[in-house]
């Protein structure tokens, strides 16, 4: 591999793994960890501590518990409130990992973008499960779910054999969290001012001529 495709490689490898672990962090350890024990990929030197054993069994073991929790309405967004100090710092460190061996500054910068791009796929997928949980059937909840699963495996397997169509993806990916996340967050504040409005206003009296008409007539 020349220098051009290591350079794409490791910047695909970098965006993919920080964006998939703002939508699951279990997921994106355990098929990393997996391809790089079975030989199917050749992880930086840095990330090649995730092909541990102890480090794949408890990335499945977590991935399992999030399976459910992430199909649960109302659970979903409690786990992702508590993800929030968890999936954007992994970001960081697997993008830091992810450029290997380099200038301590591209390390540091690659932990920066890694921390941005995370904490976008995460204010996406958190606040669009804020919005699905207004709706009383679970089907959107597991529908959602399930495409993210999908979306992790097949964004991490494009990034590692065709990183030039991943990052032409993940531009598209940013265009679109530019565009939607700003309408995501507007619906849910006024979301919260609706349940707001609804628990601080009681109920209106009912009008006076009906409390007329009910009174029982004078002897």
């Amino acid at each position: 591999m020349d220098a051009y495709q290591q350079l794409i490689a490791t910047i695909a490898l970098t965006m993919g793994a920080s964006w998939a672990a703002g939508i699951n962090l279990y997921a994106t350890i355990g098929i990393l960890g997996f391809l790089g024990v079975t030989g199917n990929i050749v992880l930086p030197e840095q990330l090649q501590v995730l092909q541990n054993p102890l480090i794949i069994g408890a990335a499945a073991l977590m991935y399992v518990v999030e399976f459910f929790a992430d199909k649960t309405p109302g659970v979903d967004t409690g786990w992702d409130t508590i993800h929030t100090f968890i999936r954007i710092p992994a970001g960081v460190m697997l993008a830091a990992g992810a450029v290997g061996e380099v200038n301590p500054a591209i390390v540091i910068m690659a932990g920066i973008l890694g921390g941005t791009i995370s904490a976008t796929s995460h204010s996406l997928k958190a606040g669009s499960r804020i919005m699905i949980n207004t709706s009383p059937e679970p089907f959107s909840n597991w529908t959602a779910s399930a495409l993210e699963d999908v979306a992790v495996v097949a964004g991490l397997w494009t990034a590692l054999h065709h990183p030039l169509a991943f990052i032409g993806f993940f531009v598209l990916f940013i265009l679109l969290a530019i565009w939607l996340i700003p309408k995501v967050w507007r619906g849910i504040k006024t979301l919260f001012i609706r349940l707001k409005q609804c628990c601080t206003n009681p109920a209106p009296p009912p009008p006076a001529g009906n409390n007329e008409l009910m009174k029982p007539p004078l002897d």
